[in-house]
């Protein structure tokens, strides 16, 4: 009974134009920032996704090295070891070692990381070669190649080198001797989208690696792939018990931590920024609650006349408030979906490629950030339902139909 009285409430609101704008205003209000939370969310996890795809494009799942730093002579040994436990899909060793890299053809000099690897292996997990941008007519796809380097786009942009150009890679024997010097072939290009990898590195052979650094059968840590990138930190724990003190495991969550926290209160700010638009829109129902139950006044009066008690009067402003709550929360989920599908098939807001390497906005629809705004949104406006029915329970029926 009392929700149709609601009902009938506001469909005869139609014929007071101020009623009726009211209403809308409140109803709009919570349709608006219902869409725009929905959308916003969408496109910041579509940016956390991207990310993750190209970090993980380019980096391992996890990584084991030794605690003080020095390379593996038994590495083989800590393979088998790995490759015991049941998650892992493949292990790929690997050098790591910094360098200064020179170009022929200019006076350019800059830093490198060097990470030698067994390209076929890197290849098979990270799809390395979907990333090669440009290349020498002699790079296979196999091997980079004796005496080859593949380099990062934007440090041979940095050292104006393309592929099939030559490099100069210098390396610090020690304080007191000249640094060793290697002429390179640039056999690739490769663009990960991370610009921090692509400016400062380059990937040579495993075994060129050790023959240049004198590593004869070490490695200085071993790539470790998983079949499932979420169970990392699980996994991570598990490897980490089996091997010995002198090894240390970290995961591509705990080596790119501050960035994802960043992303992740950024996220959060953004929601309960956008919320304020909601809550906004609730005190538009309250007014617009307290508007009607001065206008049916005498109604609220004739109503406690003929039996109807102030818990049930209370339960119509309330329904009421519930219902425009609730409209303007189901026009608004079903705009922020519209607007998010448009976004993400569509190619209405173009990015400049050159810098996040992406030409549209990145759009990733989650159900249960839908469903968090949809019920955070719902809280709020019964909430703002509870004052005005509070408010009319405490009127005197006899004084509302003598004054009203």
């Amino acid at each position: 009974m009392e929700f149709f009285v609601a009902v009938r409430y506001l469909k005869a609101r139609r014929k007071n134009f101020f009623s009726v704008l009211t209403t809308f205003i409140a109803l709009g209000g919570t349709a608006l920032g219902v869409a725009v939370l929905i959308v916003t969310l969408a496109v910041m996890s579509g940016f956390q996704n991207d990310i993750r795809k190209k970090i993980l494009g380019i980096q391992s799942h996890i990584m084991v090295t030794r605690i003080d730093g020095k390379s593996f002579k038994d590495y083989i040994k800590v393979k088998h070891k790995i490759n015991t436990n049941k998650n892992i899909l493949s292990v790929s060793p690997f050098i790591f070692r910094q360098g200064v890299i020179k170009s022929l053809n200019s006076k350019s000099v800059t830093g490198i990381l060097i990470k030698a690897i067994n390209y076929e292996n890197e290849n098979k997990m990270l799809n390395l070669s979907n990333q090669i941008i440009l290349s020498n007519m002699n790079f296979d796809c196999k091997k980079v190649g004796e005496k080859s380097i593949i380099l990062g786009s934007e440090l041979a942009k940095n050292i104006s080198v393309n592929a099939g150009d030559r490099v100069i890679l210098m390396f610090p024997d020690n304080f007191f001797n000249v640094p060793k010097m290697y002429e390179f072939l640039v056999s690739a290009i490769i663009q990960s989208g991370m610009y921090d990898l692509d400016s400062s590195i380059g990937f040579i052979d495993l075994e060129e690696g050790q023959k240049v650094f004198l590593m004869q059968n070490e490695i200085t840590g071993l790539d470790i792939y998983i079949s499932d990138f979420y169970d990392a930190l699980k996994v991570s724990l598990q490897l980490q018990k089996d091997l010995s003190y002198s090894y240390v495991t970290k995961t591509w969550i705990e080596m790119n931590k501050n960035l994802f926290s960043a992303l992740k209160l950024e996220k959060i700010m953004m929601f309960l920024i956008l919320l304020l638009i909601i809550l906004v829109a609730a005190f538009n129902i309250i007014s617009n609650l307290l508007l009607l139950s001065f206008q049916k006044s005498k109604d609220i009066g004739i109503m406690s006349a003929i039996g109807f008690s102030r818990v049930s009067i209370s339960k119509i402003f309330f329904y009421e408030g519930i219902i425009v709550g609730f409209v303007g929360i189901f026009l608004g989920v079903i705009s922020g979906l519209v607007i998010s599908f448009i976004l993400k098939w569509s190619n209405i807001f173009k990015l400049p490629k050159g810098v996040y390497y992406i030409d549209k906005l990145p759009v990733t629809i989650l159900p249960i950030d839908i469903i968090m705004v949809a019920t955070v949104a719902f809280i709020i406006t019964v909430t703002a339902g509870i004052y005005p029915a509070y408010q009319v329970s405490k009127l005197d029926p006899l004084e509302v139909i003598r004054y009203g």
